[in-house]
């Protein structure tokens, strides 16, 4: 069957203005340890840091709130708008450390959160420590009475937000999660997390628009990045992921009902040792989901078990899906200047829906090897071409 024609659904890109400390000296400003904040981390600084943020959300001015070299730790911190202030500045040259006992963030759904807010920005070269081994040590003890798990930095429904140069260390869950937001800009992260830790999603994106993530480097037990139903022109640049699960698109398909995912660019990444590259996964449920205009651009593979995937047939521990198909549409995907190694022999893998087929998929300039030698690709319900040289041979 022949290719369609497809369109390129341009990628809007956010530029965002980063305000140096020295353009600070305009704003009102806050520094934590004027409220009480302790700088040596024995003793709790919950109460400071929020009482830092309702005095900046509070002042209709530009405001700075500085959190100076030292450690701090604080329990859940909700940070709420709608503000007075326009642009609040956070910069963050410490670290925020989570309690040692994950017990005490049992009740709370996310570690540091903010909700409603415009116009925040996160910079600095401080981290936050989620103090999550001693959860993944729980879970893999199989016991029933470990918690979930909380995210370390949540944003929802919120816009022209900003995080620049911070480091997310050992999370308990995701690490950073972008829900119901738009124009967000993340930048110069770098996320560590053991390889076997679970369900620790470097960043997840979901229900959000024009979202950029560069110059990243991340080290996790699960995705790298994950992108959610309801994403809508995400650019991805610059990330190196490794260990982790890859990039994904997915999954998809968990409800019925589902908004669509389209218009992501993923540039520029190379991924190491990882179980997955460039992924696109849905459930084999029925949904009214779907995937489109999306562009894999530039990737480097060492040593990945799935460089390319589509799996629509996903059904972990056969649950809730056996005998059922993905209802999720797949269409205009190109894969172009792909290169590098798979640590396993099927190289390509499109295992798409018998009802729902993946459509206009293209691979241009693609050269993966297994083992020194010839990979192999494997296609299942998929509409597709090739363009200029492609290693392992097509199979579209």
């Amino acid at each position: 069957m022949k290719l369609s024609g497809c369109n390129f659904h341009g990628v809007i890109v956010i530029v965002f203005v980063m305000l140096s400390i020295s353009s600070t000296s305009a704003m009102t400003n806050f520094n934590v340890l004027n409220f009480g904040a302790n700088p040596i981390g024995r003793t709790d600084s919950t109460d400071s840091f929020l009482k830092a943020w309702n005095a900046a959300c509070s002042t209709a001015d530009s405001t700075f709130i500085y959190v100076p070299k030292g450690r701090y730790l604080v329990g859940s911190l909700a940070f709420k708008g709608q503000c007075k202030s326009p642009q609040i500045i956070i910069r963050i040259d410490g670290t925020i450390v989570a309690p040692s006992d994950y017990g005490v963030l049992r009740k709370w759904e996310n570690w540091v959160s903010f909700e409603r807010v415009s116009g925040v920005s996160i910079i600095g070269q401080g981290a936050f420590d989620a103090k999550g081994p001693s959860l993944w040590a729980c879970k893999a003890s199989s016991s029933n009475s470990c918690p979930l798990g909380t995210t370390t930095l949540r944003f929802t429904n919120s816009n022209n937000i900003t995080i620049n140069g911070l480091t997310s260390l050992n999370s308990q869950m995701f690490h950073i999660a972008v829900n119901g937001c738009q124009n967000v800009q993340i930048q110069g992260v770098k996320i560590i997390a053991a390889g076997d830790s679970p369900n620790t999603d470097g960043i997840h994106v979901q229900l959000s628009t024009n979202v950029e993530i560069f110059n990243s480097s991340i080290k996790t037990g699960d995705d790298c990045i994950s992108i959610g139903p309801g994403t809508k022109n995400l650019w991805i640049e610059q990330v190196t992921c490794g260990p982790g699960h890859g990039i994904s698109i997915g999954s998809l398909a968990k409800d019925l009902e589902e908004e669509g995912v389209q218009n992501v660019t993923v540039k520029k990444t190379i991924f190491s040792g990882t179980q997955n590259g460039l992924r696109i996964k849905s459930w084999a449920r029925p949904s009214s989901g779907f995937v489109q205009g999306v562009r894999f651009i530039d990737s480097v593979m060492r040593n990945v078990q799935n460089p390319i995937v589509i799996d629509q047939n996903y059904c972990p521990h056969s649950e809730n899906c056996p005998g059922q198909v993905s209802g999720i549409k797949i269409k205009d995907i190109r894969y172009e200047n792909i290169r590098g190694t798979s640590s396993t022999p099927i190289a390509i893998k499109f295992d798409c829906s018998p009802k729902n087929p993946c459509t206009e998929i293209s691979l241009r300039n693609v050269n993966l090897t297994y083992l020194d030698k010839d990979a192999q690709s494997f296609c299942c319900n998929v509409v597709g071409k090739v363009f200029d040289l492609v290693r392992p041979n097509s199979c579209l």
